[in-house]
């Protein structure tokens, strides 16, 4: 229990960073790793920071710098680790109240997101493709791209770009290499011939080490996704 709150605070603790210092954070965190990301681009491109950061579930080649099929990344637009609800907890938490969690998500125990303490998770909204610009009450395409700052909080901080089509590609680095290698995602369904659903005995699978793949289970199929801090967007 004292790992996994360690754990699950480490996303958490970036994020109230950004609620309490954002002065402290635009001048010595974000806005020196934006304009780090940025220097190299042959085209000025403006960003803004982002305050609290945002984190993407991105699948795909770890060792790529680009490819396709971000029209299925996802977007969290608040750390949805505090917001989540232990497997261990399941039954009690989310089924017995009609699949609503106390912070008011809901959640299709057929397609679930585990964190790496075996906290299910809200679903992501899907990762803007393009943008947008608001035109009387209307928002308008202006550009068929999306610009986003990310990192794994490590040492490579990328200009991820992503297409309407759903290619992407980063401005240097890897997906490893802005992959925030502490935060794990699974999302579990169920196999052709199995049943997958919430189990409070999952929990013993859990925590995750950083890096790690998340753990299988009988009747479910796994999927391992990335999670990238979104630092500043294209303003």
């Amino acid at each position: 229990m004292r790992g996994a709150t360690i754990g699950v605070g480490r996303r958490f603790a970036i994020t109230a960073l950004a609620y309490s210092m954002p002065g402290f954070l635009a001048t010595a965190y974000d806005s020196r790793r934006i304009t780090a990301a940025t220097a190299a681009e042959d085209v000025k491109l403006k960003f803004k920071r982002l305050s609290p950061i945002q984190f993407i579930a991105a699948k795909g080649d770890p060792d790529a710098s680009s490819g396709t099929g971000a029209e299925k990344w996802g977007l969290w637009r608040e750390d949805p680790g505090p917001r989540g609800v232990y497997l261990r907890d399941y039954e009690k938490k989310l089924a017995g109240k009609g699949n609503v969690a106390p912070a008011g998500w809901s959640v299709d125990p057929r397609r679930f997101y585990v964190e790496e303490h075996g906290l299910i998770m809200e679903v992501p909204g899907p990762l803007p493709l393009q943008k947008f610009e608001r035109e009387g009450e209307k928002m308008k395409v202006v550009a068929p791209e999306r610009r986003y700052v990310v990192t794994g909080d490590r040492e490579v901080t990328s200009i991820l770009t992503v297409q309407s089509d759903g290619r992407w590609n980063l401005s240097k680095g890897t997906l490893y290499d802005v992959t925030h290698l502490p935060c794990r995602t699974g999302v579990y369904t169920p196999t052709a011939a199995g049943s997958c659903k919430p189990l409070e005995s999952m929990q013993a699978q859990f925590p995750v080490k950083p890096g790690a793949r998340m753990p299988a289970f009988e009747g479910c199929k796994t999927e391992d996704w990335s999670v990238l801090f979104v630092v500043g967007v294209e303003a």
